[in-house]
């Protein structure tokens, strides 16, 4: 192709790249707008679920409360929230099977809410003293500061991961283990999540993150990355399945 063609078929895509950035920011506000309208209609649903389940405990002599937190703290941030109730047990040690309890360094969990696959890794070998637990829910952090005191609980964004976590890592992490919500959030958003922990990795060390959608939560191929996913998992509320991605070319 002679040199001004090029640079006119370049010109055309860049418009069309222009013209698809302007289509997306108008799709997000409203988006945005419809999840405004959803949060003012849920005013008073949390609570009055909440005291259904509390009637349901005091007539049956049992305690819900995971449950509850999370029905909560879904009705509250639909978004950020990745579960209606906390990940089931074959789920979460499906996810806590990628990581190596012998190996070395921290193993950074994001979104652990109130601890499900947190278990599962102290069960399978991880030394509660190695885990960094990232939650943006101040409720969820207590629960597992409780639960886990040798842990470190770090309450933020882990779409802020390096002003989280670049001062506190004093060694690489041996891996990341994610209960994000991925599919709601942007791709590039995800891609830099993923790439900013994979920065604060082993080399090798597994990301390991389980999501209910269909399709792959990032790229199936994504250059210089390993891909790999478990078999769908049909025993967890609703099935999932947890993907793998590892680094295989140094930067």
């Amino acid at each position: 192709m002679a040199l001004p063609a090029l640079q006119k078929f370049e010109r055309k895509i860049e418009r069309h790249i222009r013209l698809l950035e302007a289509k997306r920011y108008v799709i997000e506000r409203k988006i945005g707008r419809h999840i405004r309208l959803f949060e003012k209609k849920r005013d008073g649903i949390g609570k009055k679920i909440e005291e259904q389940f509390r009637q349901f405990e005091r007539n049956n002599g049992i305690r819900l409360d995971d449950e509850v937190r999370f029905i909560r703290s879904w009705l509250e941030r639909p978004l950020s929230t990745g579960a209606v109730t906390p990940s089931g047990k074959v789920l979460a040690r499906a996810m806590a099977s990628y990581v190596d309890p012998n190996s070395d360094g921290p193993v950074v969990e994001f979104g652990p809410g109130s601890g499900p696959v947190t278990e599962a890794l102290v069960e399978a070998g991880v030394a509660p003293s190695r885990l960094v637990l990232v939650e943006s829910n101040p409720d969820f952090c207590r629960i597992l500061q409780a639960r886990y005191p040798d842990a470190t609980v770090v309450q933020g964004d882990a779409y802020g991961l390096r002003r989280l976590l670049e001062t506190l890592l004093i060694q690489p992490a041996a891996a990341v283990v994610s209960s994000l919500p991925l599919v709601t959030k942007p791709i590039r958003k995800r891609l830099r999540l993923i790439r900013d922990a994979i920065d604060l990795m082993l080399p090798g060390a597994p990301f390991v993150q389980f999501t209910y959608s269909v399709a792959a939560p990032l790229p199936k191929r994504l250059s210089g990355f390993s891909v790999e996913a478990s078999e769908r998992i049909w025993m967890n509320l609703p099935p999932a399945r947890v993907w793998v991605y590892r680094r295989t070319e140094n930067r």
